[in-house]
């Protein structure tokens, strides 16, 4: 049966293979989206997105066709299905990269979907090309099910956060680059070119993603350089004394390698209340950002929206 707890143990150290297979089987399927849809400001096109089952690319056009590509953590499969009616589904398994890349390709191909994708991993320092990646990763079903269960709580934790701004802001989303559910939000001035050095990662891209102003927060499984299970927070630019705010909760800080507000998942789901935990790291972090940052908060914040209530105008 499934795992009923909401807000799961998740120690990287357990778990990175499975984890870092995930990652680069959500990286092959990502990459079919960014093929195929045109650009949208700061890589919002190729994102992936939660849903009640896994992950999804939502869809994704092909001549007067759609498809998508959607993971399941609970079948453990990957279920491809186009407008037509055409479908195929592969399993979630232990293999290698190279083998779920051939079968990917080898199922869209089947239902009449042609895409050619970059076979190197993004944001990976001296990552190996899909193809040539023969080594067979594990897969431990327990724990992608329990990262998903991660996921769908702090994707409802961080939607609810997204609705008291209205300025602009992005949908919360999954960056298959860095594996990591983020939400972005712009102070609406634009920001200095981006440094870029992102390993694996245009510069371009970089500099596209940070062309405006914006304090960004995020849930990131762990991996090389920070391995554990963690919420995240910066700003970009870093406005000064940023970095020195107070935020809540205490078990948060700034990680000065990083140069981001780390809070550990197992500060989250420890806690007597996780929702409201994470929402008061969400919004301290945010207002670090915006007062030191001098945001117009007047014109960009709201009340938390409520359903079926629309916001006051006038």
């Amino acid at each position: 049966m499934p795992e009923a707890a909401p807000w799961p143990p998740l120690p990287y150290a357990d778990w990175k293979h499975t984890c870092a297979h995930v990652h680069m089987c959500a990286q092959i399927v990502g990459k079919v989206r960014l093929a195929q849809t045109p650009w949208v400001n700061h890589s919002w096109h190729a994102t992936l997105y939660v849903t009640p089952r896994g992950l999804t690319t939502g869809a994704i056009p092909h001549g007067d066709r759609i498809f998508d590509l959607s993971f399941d953590f609970i079948a453990h499969a990957l279920r491809i299905r186009v407008s037509d009616g055409g479908e195929r589904s592969m399993k979630l398994e232990p293999r290698s990269i190279a083998s779920f890349h051939e079968n990917v390709m080898e199922a869209l191909a089947a239902l009449n979907i042609t895409v050619t994708i970059d076979e190197h991993p993004n944001e990976i320092a001296d990552g190996i090309p899909f193809t040539h990646d023969h080594a067979v990763r594990p897969y431990d079903e327990a724990y992608v099910h329990r990262f998903w269960r991660a996921l769908v709580q702090a994707d409802r934790v961080m939607k609810r956060f997204r609705t008291s701004f209205i300025g602009k802001v992005s949908p919360v989303h999954v960056f298959w680059g860095g594996f990591d559910l983020a939400v972005t939000r712009f102070s609406g001035r634009e920001a200095p070119p981006h440094p870029g050095g992102v390993p694996a990662l245009p510069d371009e891209i970089t500099r596209e993603a940070y062309s405006h102003e914006v304090s960004s927060a995020g849930f990131w499984p762990g991996g090389p350089g920070f391995e554990q299970a963690a919420f995240y927070s910066y700003a970009y630019p870093e406005p000064s004394g940023y970095r020195d705010a107070r935020v809540k909760p205490d078990a948060a800080f700034f990680h000065q390698e990083l140069r981001e507000f780390i809070l550990p998942y197992d500060s989250v789901r420890s806690a007597s209340d996780p929702e409201r935990t994470l929402l008061d790291f969400l919004y301290s972090t945010y207002e670090a950002a915006a007062i030191s940052g001098k945001w117009d908060r007047a014109h960009l914040e709201s009340p938390e929206g409520l359903p079926r209530i629309p916001r006051h105008v006038g």
